[in-house]
């Protein structure tokens, strides 16, 4: 039998996931925001504050927030950034 995951569930998940790397984004005057989870399980996140425009941000991205989303909430099938600042 399969368990039925909510939305809510999900999002409660996810930022508890974002709330173990959020004091190092903070320490650099960052922050993230979940936008969205969509019906095929992506979630669509914002950088917040120095992390939005920082060069380094898709290194934080994919290091940081995608790994620690995906590897504590394994139903994510995908993790995307709206705002990720290019590193050239």
């Amino acid at each position: 039998m399969e368990t039925v995951v909510t939305n809510d569930q999900l999002i409660t998940r996810i930022e508890q996931a974002l709330d173990s790397m959020r004091p190092y984004l903070a320490a650099d005057g960052g922050n993230v925001k979940i936008l969205e989870v969509t019906d095929d399980k992506t979630v669509r996140l914002e950088l917040m504050g120095s992390c939005g425009t920082c060069p380094m941000s898709a290194m934080t991205f994919k290091g940081g927030l995608e790994e620690a989303i995906l590897k504590a909430v394994p139903e994510i099938m995908k993790v995307e950034a709206v705002n990720i600042t290019p590193a050239f």
